[in-house]
């Protein structure tokens, strides 16, 4: 049983072979997945697919790159659409300094709103992370000095150890996506190395960021199989057990989200 705890089902869905992508994924042994929303005005077309299908349930967000346009500056609305029981996340949120298609102010003032839509409603935040470790550790460290701990997973680990051990200090999960397959990652290999595999999820981030060896193709869930077999390895563990844990991790941290029924 694998989980897929972050991807874009509404992007793939505009290739009209999203059935599919979701049979392909049970196949593969996928049991959840998690659809992310990035625009509040994109809502009703997420929650659509989780609504669709037993096995997927949905976030409710605004990207740091949508923060300029989009961002929120109080939680209320995202509070409000978490009341859904198809909501099991909040984001996803963050900051991203690599493309910055928002500015930096309008991405930690949505970032912020977010945090307080994660404590208030205790579902996890879901982080984005690109080029700005120093900033997300700080912000997340005074948010929670300063207003209390919330749940949360930093998605798509890229960083460095800094940001790694600051996340685990603060009670946040740590998710791979497929760059933890690529040749040049070696020094994310290392950081990940470092990380207890009780705090690890694994995700695809599709249609972007095919793990090896599917690289350069479209990303779906199915292929997060791949992410976690590399996981498994850098952990010394069998690919059942990473398997397992991971997917047990993903449940303790997403409780919203029902269980598979045992085999």
């Amino acid at each position: 049983m694998l989980v897929d705890s972050h991807c874009h089902l509404d992007y793939l869905q505009k290739d009209g072979d999203l059935e599919e992508v979701v049979a392909r994924a049970r196949r593969a042994g996928v049991t959840r997945m998690v659809t992310i929303c990035t625009k509040l005005s994109e809502f009703e077309q997420v929650k659509a697919i989780a609504a669709r299908y037993d096995d997927v349930a949905c976030s409710v967000g605004v990207h740091p790159h949508e923060a300029g346009a989009e961002g929120v500056a109080t939680p209320e609305p995202l509070i409000e659409r978490a009341q859904d029981p198809l909501v099991v996340g909040i984001g996803e949120t963050g900051l991203d300094y690599f493309y910055e298609h928002s500015p930096r102010a309008a991405q930690a003032l949505s970032f912020r709103a977010h945090i307080q839509a994660a404590r208030s409603t205790g579902l996890p935040l879901i982080v984005h992370a690109r080029d700005a470790d120093d900033d997300t550790v700080a912000l997340l460290r005074e948010e929670h000095a300063e207003n209390g701990p919330f749940p949360g997973v930093i998605h798509c680990f890229t960083a460095g150890p800094g940001l790694a051990r600051a996340a685990l200090e603060l009670g946040l999960y740590i998710s791979l996506a497929g760059i933890v397959t690529f040749k040049k990652a070696e020094e994310l290999r290392r950081t990940v190395a470092e990380v207890p595999l009780d705090r690890l999820l694994v995700e695809t981030d599709s249609p972007y960021l095919a793990p090896t060896p599917n690289r350069g193709k479209r990303n779906e869930p199915a292929f997060v199989v791949h992410t976690a077999a590399k996981l498994a390895e850098i952990k010394g563990v069998s690919a059942d057990e990473l398997a397992a844990v991971t997917s047990e991790n993903f449940f303790r941290l997403f409780d919203k989200v029902e269980r598979p029924a045992a085999a």
